[in-house]
């Protein structure tokens, strides 16, 4: 008999969806929104989620964070359970969102902006002003400039880099390239494949087909509050017909 121990193989982190959602539904006020929707999204990587407007997109999101009226099923971040704790909590296990409106404080300047988020992750620190300016060359140009006089794609940067200054490693972004300039989501595409290859987790609402295509690992098709199909990156063009059904794109 061999006197060797048996090898125990060791559950790696990276076999721990960043997120995991079952079942989840959603309301606000009496309006159901979400319907047993289910979703993972693994460490590192890029997901889409695609559809129309009203579809459920924007609310999957906010129910993750807790900011719909009512919501039940489960939510699961980095193996933790989330469905019952508030927006702040869950902000403390890593997750940054960037909602369509933005939210920086306009009267405020770039670099006082980017001062006042707290580290809210326990693991993680967040990206030093340095970093950030080596991210986004225009924000470091318009460091001392105040949020009113941004343009819409200096404004979006800032509100990304905002959530990277937490210290969060699982991003929810809302229609970033939502009304800006080619030359802007060019940059914005650009810093969504840097921050993948830096290892971060990325949920993106997407509007702009174009734009979320080549960036995503994976997608997710929503219609009337439920998940209607769901395709890897290498299943996209085969899936066209059905996106042109599904989505007019």
């Amino acid at each position: 008999m061999s006197s060797l121990s048996p090898i125990v193989a060791v559950p790696s982190f990276q076999t721990i969806p960043a997120l995991n959602i079952s079942n989840l539904q959603a309301w606000y006020g009496e309006a159901h929104i979400l319907h047993n929707v289910n979703l993972t999204v693994h460490a590192g990587e890029v997901v889409t989620l695609l559809g129309r407007n009203g579809a459920g997109r924007t609310t999957t999101l906010r129910a993750v964070m807790g900011l719909v009226g009512k919501r039940s099923g489960a939510i699961q971040i980095m193996g933790k359970d989330a469905i019952s704790l508030a927006t702040y909590k869950i902000a403390h296990l890593g997750v940054g969102y960037c909602p369509e409106e933005r939210g920086i404080f306009s009267s405020l300047s770039v670099e006082e902006n980017l001062l006042l988020p707290p580290v809210v992750s326990k693991t993680e620190k967040g990206m030093s002003i340095a970093e950030i300016y080596e991210m986004f060359p225009n924000l470091y140009e318009r460091r001392n400039s105040q949020g009113t006089r941004l343009s819409g794609g200096e404004q979006q940067m800032l509100a990304v880099a905002r959530i990277l200054r937490t210290g969060a490693r699982l991003l929810l972004l809302d229609e970033i390239s939502e009304g800006l300039a080619p030359v802007i989501v060019q940059a914005l595409g650009r810093m969504i494949m840097t921050l993948k290859e830096k290892g971060y987790t990325i949920v993106m609402v997407e509007q702009n087909f174009r734009f979320a295509a080549p960036l995503a690992d994976r997608f997710y098709v929503m219609e009337h509050g439920q998940i209607v199909e769901t395709f890897s990156a290498t299943e996209l063009e085969q899936k066209m017909p059905l996106l042109n059904t599904l989505l007019g794109v």
